[in-house]
């Protein structure tokens, strides 16, 4: 099940369970040309379509997640205008992770570097092999992160840790990454994917119209003054209280059984 296909350089396919493990396959190191961003538009949509997916992992194929935009296209941009069109379809396609009704979890399994990078900060959990390295290296070549990363950054983990990050264009490792809060977690080396799968499955587990609210009550309220913000939460409560799936979860619970979830 999925849109898995050889040729694709962005597929997914989807378990039992309701997990999409979409993978970004462009050796040797999965960087963001044209195709690629084209394939994963692509997967993205059909995976928020898809109603057999509940959570979302991405990954990538070989030994880096992604290790950036394609340096060869960045080099054609020659004007003001060109270098920030450029950016246009990156951008969208990232708010549409950031802001999908379906969570997205980030398997980095090597390289993140640059838009790899800004691809994971999207995604609303991280997860990392030790041995990954993550960075934002665009200063070197001159420019900055254009798909989010200046914005995003001192958003998740802090004004001070982005600058740093940004300006000197070095790399981090999981454990750094973990310590700085760019990722929730560093996992033993060759385990990020047995560990995304895992917490992708325990969501899963879970009403939609829960997980749904849930992130809305997260990612809209983050936006809002606390009173406002408060009272959205209880909106979105309250809702939940008319769901069957409320019942039954309350139900199970009081009499020590695991809910059977109709999300509804």
């Amino acid at each position: 099940m999925g849109n898995s296909n050889n040729e694709k350089k962005c597929y997914y396919e989807v378990d039992e369970n309701g997990v999409a493990l979409m993978t970004i396959d462009n050796p040797p190191m999965n960087a963001l040309s044209p195709a690629v961003l084209a394939d994963m538009k692509d997967s993205i949509y059909d995976a928020l379509d898809d109603n057999a997916v509940r959570v979302i992992i991405i990954t990538g194929a070989g030994k880096a997640f992604v290790a950036g935009a394609d340096i060869t296209e960045i080099q054609k941009q020659k004007t003001e205008k060109d270098g920030a069109n450029f950016l246009v379809i990156g951008q969208e396609l990232y708010n549409v992770i950031e802001n999908a009704h379906k969570p997205f979890i980030a398997a980095i399994n090597g390289y993140c570097l640059g838009g790899g990078l800004e691809l994971a900060l999207a995604c609303h959990i991280r997860l990392a092999d030790e041995k990954a390295q993550l960075g934002l290296p665009e200063i070197k070549l001159g420019i900055i992160p254009g798909y989010g990363g200046t914005q995003r950054s001192p958003r998740i983990f802090g004004n001070s840790r982005a600058f740093e990050l940004i300006l000197s264009g070095n790399f981090i490792n999981a454990r750094q990454a973990e310590m700085y809060g760019v990722i929730n977690r560093a996992t033993e080396a060759g385990a990020v994917l047995t560990e995304a799968k895992e917490l992708a499955g325990a969501i899963a587990a879970r009403g939609r119209l829960a997980i749904q609210a849930a992130m809305r009550a997260i990612s809209e309220g983050v936006h809002m003054e606390i009173k406002e913000a408060l009272t959205f939460e209880r909106e979105e409560f309250g809702k939940l209280c008319e769901t069957a799936d409320k019942e039954e979860g309350i139900d199970a619970f009081l009499n020590k059984r695991e809910p059977k979830i109709q999300d509804r």
